[in-house]
């Protein structure tokens, strides 16, 4: 669609706004970012790795221009009586750092990314139950490579594992998982037991030639998690 053609941008962010609260009971600059295009999904998980410098970077847009969207997207949500809570964004790595937004790394910026927009007929428990699930990390990936010719960048050596950071490969002792367990898919009850007992977790991925995609293998977890989570279940079975 043509620049000239293209619906004016109040009415691109009302409409994405609305399919975000629609699906989710909530509505976060991301959302509508993404929603209208000036963000698009690959770049989006790139600054989500902590492997971008700030979400502006990512975007060929001029942040004057987003922070009119902003603008928007409050007004818009003011209208609907939706209630502004603040989500915590930190990196899909080991470090968990927080994420910035902005290029200018402004506090009061900063904060209007983090403002996720709820429904205001929800409950204060419910509200508080999107807005844990919305701040939650994402969960750590960790590769299982089919090529074992590769070295960490950090220390020159290899493994059986890797993690990606934005230098490149880093061995798991290097990336601070080297103490986790492998516990491979096929016992959901063990792996949902042991991930909530473990302080740390990664999932384990493999790719897959014949279907072109990464597919979970496993989780790593803390030792003691998982002989606990497998204890647990030993005594419920002969209760």
């Amino acid at each position: 669609m043509s620049r000239s053609n293209r619906a004016p941008l109040p009415e691109r962010v009302a409409a994405a706004a609305e399919a975000a609260l629609a699906a989710q009971k909530y509505v976060s600059p991301l959302d509508v970012l993404l929603g209208i295009r000036w963000l698009d999904p690959n770049s989006a998980r790139r600054w989500r790795l902590g492997q971008a410098e700030c979400l502006e970077a990512v975007m060929q847009i001029d942040p004057a221009r987003i922070a009119e969207a902003m603008r928007l997207l409050a007004s818009w949500a003011h209208d609907k009586g939706l209630v502004a809570t603040e989500a915590e964004y930190v990196a899909r790595t080991p470090a968990r750092t927080a994420l910035r937004f902005s290029r200018s790394g402004d506090d009061a910026t900063e904060r209007r990314y983090r403002f996720h927009w709820v429904a205001g007929d929800l409950t204060e428990k419910q509200r508080q139950r999107l807005l844990a699930k919305a701040s939650r990390p994402a969960e750590l990936v960790v590769i299982d490579p089919l090529n074992r010719d590769w070295a960490c960048h950090r220390c020159g050596g290899s493994g059986g594992m890797l993690i990606m950071e934005n230098e490149g490969p880093a061995c798991l002792a290097c990336a601070g998982l080297g103490d986790l367990e492998f516990l491979g898919s096929g016992n959901a009850l063990l792996t949902r037991r042991a991930k909530a007992k473990s302080t740390r977790h990664a999932v384990v991925v493999r790719f897959s030639k014949t279907r072109r995609r990464y597919e979970r293998q496993g989780v790593l977890v803390e030792p003691q998690a998982l002989h606990a989570a497998e204890r647990e279940i030993a005594e419920e079975g002969r209760g």
